[in-house]
């Protein structure tokens, strides 16, 4: 298999590893729900597959190859797919190499900054599918152009609770809350999603971000854990997804972070 301009070099993904496309793909199957958003709003006719997580859009009819830690790599391997879309983090390494192995070319992205996304999703765009920058992205660029609001706020956002895990360092959500305004008290710990004890969740924080994915957060289900700490419940999506989503991300997670309330003091 060669891309379409039959050169000898073919293309890399985010990881340096040569990866001989078809240009434009017609067959896509996506294990990353950030990706397929991307590819269903962008070059819906080439999406064949994608994983049970991928939620969006909200209309997404495609066939479901399982999850993106345990994808049904010989249904994919069936689908004769030109391209598989993955992600370093969201996807095992196991999997990729089965299915390099089986002949499938597999496009790798590296996600952990706001940066690493705009330069990733344009080169998935233009380099990967062979399209041309789309608009979303565009607006992405623009929305998260003007600089973080000041002064930050100490800020703690856990992913999932029994026992609790943290945003921590070098991370795409973390680099996301930056953006917003905050600090992330836990971003000095050496892992990337720490495991912390109730005293170190909640010590040096003036505000928790509690997200509705992985862990649904909800009004009954963990501001408790924060007494006389502001809590803002923010949207999952907006806070950990690159894509689409980006373009309204900013404005979305804003607002929710200025509703942030304590717990033991209902709003009106």
């Amino acid at each position: 298999m060669s891309d379409s301009t039959g050169s000898a070099t073919p293309p890399r993904d985010d990881l340096a590893t040569p990866v001989a496309i078809r240009t434009p793909p017609r067959r896509v199957v996506s294990l990353v729900p950030s990706l397929t958003e991307a590819v269903a709003l962008t070059c819906p006719e080439a999406l064949v597959a994608a994983t049970k997580w991928c939620t969006h859009p909200v209309d997404l009819d495609v066939e479901r190859v399982r999850g993106t830690k345990n994808p049904n790599v010989p249904r994919i391997i069936e689908l004769a797919p030109d391209l598989v879309l993955c992600n370093k983090e969201e996807n095992r390494r196991v999997d990729v190499e089965c299915l390099r192995d089986a002949g499938i070319p597999v496009w790798v992205t590296k996600i952990e900054s706001l940066d690493e996304a705009m330069v990733s999703l344009a080169r998935l765009c233009t380099v990967a599918l062979g399209i041309g920058i789309p608009t979303w992205l565009s607006e992405a660029e623009s929305a998260w152009a003007p600089p973080p609001p000041e002064p930050s706020r100490a800020a703690v956002i856990p992913i999932w609770r029994n026992p609790w895990m943290v945003v921590g360092r070098n991370t795409f959500t973390g680099d996301l809350a930056h953006r917003l305004g905050l600090r992330l008290v836990h971003a000095d710990l050496p892992d990337r999603y720490p495991h912390v004890t109730e005293a170190e969740l909640i010590k040096g924080v003036d505000i928790a971000v509690l997200p509705d994915e992985p862990y649904v957060f909800t009004e009954s289900d963990g501001p408790e854990a924060f007494p006389d700490i502001p809590v803002a419940l923010v949207e999952g999506r907006a806070l950990t997804w690159y894509g689409p989503s980006l373009a309204t991300a900013r404005a979305i997670l804003a607002a929710q972070l200025a509703r942030a309330r304590r717990p033991d003091h209902p709003s009106s």
